[in-house]
């Protein structure tokens, strides 16, 4: 609602600032119906499991329409009192450039997220120098657009193409190396840009709520994003991207998991004291949050204590999971954060790893390994751990997980829906009722 109410303050100052001719109401409430119709068709189509991808997509028109107002105040001078100061073209050249990164990577990310092209990072040769090489071209084309725009307008609107080229190949460029496991870093960086991008409009059209605005959300989406990237440097995650190192040898091969079946699961849960369960994006897939909250409301009337232990990058976007399980009634008191929770795995029983794979896995902790340095969840050292997971895919950074063929460790293959909807009439019979 506040967002809504933002955009029609936003449309009343602008008539107000444009006058409230007939001509320009039609527009405003073409354009009204328009983006209002569009915004409700995509909104009622979108599932929760696929708010990630949303978000992303988003995302590409903040940066879209930043290119766009930028080079609209340029191209039309006559609407600037003072003409074309420094100021309005410095400001005017950073919204393209910052438009057209958040544009792209937007693009890229949303690509990532729905499943449209491979998670894994692209590495092109050399990328590093193709950035430094951009950043550099984009510098001088700057320098000369400030100085040929007041008095060549066509040398400068050419310029100003250049730019928006060449920061939408800098998005792809930046976006494209970053792996699928930090997804969710890279939509809190693109936020954190287009924020970025209402300042320099802010200060390109003297309004200080654009100004206000964007630095609100460029600060809160740098925050956000330093917190996402944890103990990892924020600057490897945008211009490295995680799982770029594949030297590190896969454990995994020639080893058997060890499977299990419903009956011998219910009948672990029901001889336990303490069980945790750790979910990720495989629970909002299968959409499984209304079982896991049935089975919880089952095995807490047998007097066990569960808990569930929440990785901050659970799912594919910031507090996917909590969401999912709030909607589901789970009580807010016993779903806990990876830090909260993480020292008490060594006192648990059973461990039920519900649609999770890269917050759980082990490798995070060598040094050598693809995800190096990515805080997990350390769920191998409970006594118990059961997997539950569809088949033996790799997560979303495509990398194999030890955790599967540990010796206390058993995998329960099958939806989870299914499977969670199982345990819970499991753990509801007379025969289980009473420790």
């Amino acid at each position: 609602m506040f967002g809504i109410l933002g955009v029609f303050v936003g449309m009343l100052t602008t008539l107000l600032a444009v006058g409230f001719t007939k001509e320009q109401l039609v527009q405003a409430a073409a354009l009204t119906v328009l983006g209002g119709g569009a915004g409700l068709a995509i909104g009622r189509r979108v599932s929760p499991m696929a708010l990630p991808q949303t978000v992303a997509a988003l995302h590409s028109v903040v940066g879209l329409a930043a290119m766009m107002t930028s080079a609209a105040v340029v191209m039309e001078p006559e609407h600037h009192a003072g003409g074309l100061s420094n100021l309005l073209l410095a400001t005017a050249y950073l919204g393209v450039l910052i438009g057209g990164v958040t544009f792209t990577g937007s693009i890229v990310a949303f690509l990532k997220l729905a499943g449209k092209v491979g998670s894994k990072p692209t590495i092109l040769p050399g990328r590093h120098a193709i950035n430094l090489g951009l950043v550099g071209t984009n510098a001088a084309t700057m320098a000369a657009f400030m100085t040929l725009a007041p008095t060549a307008p066509a040398v400068g609107a050419a310029l100003l193409a250049g730019n928006a080229a060449l920061s939408c190949i800098q998005g792809w460029t930046t976006s494209a190396a970053i792996g699928g496991a930090d997804m969710p870093v890279l939509v809190t960086v693109l936020n954190a840009y287009s924020g970025f991008a209402l300042i320099a409009e802010g200060f390109m059209l003297d309004n200080m709520l654009l100004t206000s605005v964007g630095s609100l959300i460029g600060a809160s989406g740098s925050i956000l994003s330093y917190i996402m990237a944890m103990n990892r440097s924020l600057t490897n995650v945008i211009f490295g991207g995680i799982a770029t190192n594949t030297a590190m040898e896969d454990t995994t091969k020639g080893k058997s998991v060890v499977k299990t079946n419903i009956e011998e699961v219910v009948d672990t849960l029901q001889n336990a004291e303490s069980v945790i369960i750790v979910p990720g994006y495989g629970m909002a897939v299968a959409k499984a949050q209304y079982a896991i909250s049935d089975m919880v409301a089952n095995l807490r009337k047998k007097g066990i204590e569960v808990r569930f232990g929440i990785h901050p990058v659970a799912g594919r976007m910031p507090g996917q999971c909590n969401v999912l399980l709030a909607e589901a009634g789970v009580p807010y008191d016993v779903v806990l954060e990876m830090d909260e929770i993480n020292d008490d795995f060594k006192d648990t029983d059973v461990v039920l790893v519900i649609g999770a794979n890269d917050t759980v896995n082990p490798i995070a902790l060598e040094p050598n390994s693809p995800i190096a340095g990515m805080p997990v969840l350390n769920v191998w050292n409970a006594k118990n751990v059961v997997v539950m997971k569809r088949g033996m895919s790799s997560g979303y950074a495509e990398v194999p997980n030890p955790l599967f063929y540990y010796p206390n460790t058993k995998m329960l293959f099958g939806d989870a829906k299914s499977s969670c909807d199982q345990l819970s009439k499991g753990l509801s019979t007379p025969e289980g009722e009473g420790k």
